[in-house]
């Protein structure tokens, strides 16, 4: 459930660049809470992006760049942030025929982002095509998507889906690592199910983190920083808490230390 770092460089991109993550391998945990941070660049537009990037003052690593930064700015916001040195989380849940999205899997190689989400949802054969197109030199490792954080049972139901959010997570789960998808993302509450179910190197990506005591806004399974660590999380999306904070970089200071304890708890 650690993260590990290989010495990857994207040639398009000049001057040096900061080591892709290499999700191959996770059995040495990383030391540094920031690797275990991205920071949800959810922002209309590449001004208001870059003005929250100078106000963390360099206290995370890690930039989640979702679909509606990225139809706003495109590939080049990727390069700007990996040219500053930071590792790029691009969340564009690719769900289309397999062909168009390993088409897009290639198309933004290029841009540098170390990780790129599609949804599990769109089945084996578009998993395994995205796998493949991924498997080129400097492609980004890939995440599937399982039930958005945003569901619970009842809207699982309403779009026909009669399991539970965790037996849906699961079986998505599976059908994605059988494909050949290098990690999963899901919620807080399923996490420690994946932890055991799944092959132990699998990368397990945590959105729905929240304070204690903060606002659940339009999440609907959620936890805290240090709940979803012990729970086997290897890396956690945090949003809302950090961006709209009066002081983001206090925000996500807080929220790195409480990864760190729980890291030190689990090594006792």
């Amino acid at each position: 459930m650690a993260l590990t770092f290989a010495g990857m460089q994207n040639t398009r991109l000049s001057g040096p660049t900061p080591a892709r993550l290499d999700p191959v391998d996770h059995s040495v945990e990383s030391t540094d809470p920031k690797d275990r941070l991205a920071v949800a660049l959810d922002l209309p537009d590449t001004h208001h992006a870059l003005a929250l990037v100078d106000r963390l003052e360099g206290s995370c690593r890690w930039f989640k760049v979702g679909m509606e930064l990225y139809y706003a700015s495109g590939s080049s916001f990727v390069e700007t942030l990996r040219n500053r040195g930071f590792q790029i989380f691009l969340d564009l849940k690719l769900h289309d025929i397999p062909n168009t999205v390993a088409g897009a899997v290639r198309s933004v190689t290029n841009a540098g982002a170390s990780l790129l989400t599609v949804h599990a949802g769109g089945g084996r054969a578009m998993l395994a095509a995205a796998a493949e197109a991924a498997s080129a030199p400097h492609a980004p490792r890939l995440l599937a998507v399982t039930v958005l954080t945003s569901m619970d049972a009842a809207q699982l139901t309403a779009v026909g889906v009669t399991a539970s959010p965790a037996e849906q997570v699961l079986r998505l789960a599976r059908l994605a690592q059988s494909a050949g998808i290098d990690g999963i993302v899901c919620s807080p509450e399923e996490v420690g199910t994946l932890r055991t179910e799944l092959a132990p190197e699998t990368m397990l990506v945590i959105p729905g983190i929240r304070p204690a005591g903060s606002a659940a806004g339009d999440q609907k399974r959620i936890a805290t920083a240090a709940e979803a660590i012990t729970r086997g999380a290897s890396m956690l999306v945090v949003g809302r808490p950090i961006t709209r904070a009066a002081d983001p970089a206090a925000a996500a200071r807080v929220i790195l230390q409480e990864i760190a304890e729980s890291q030190s708890t689990l090594k006792k």
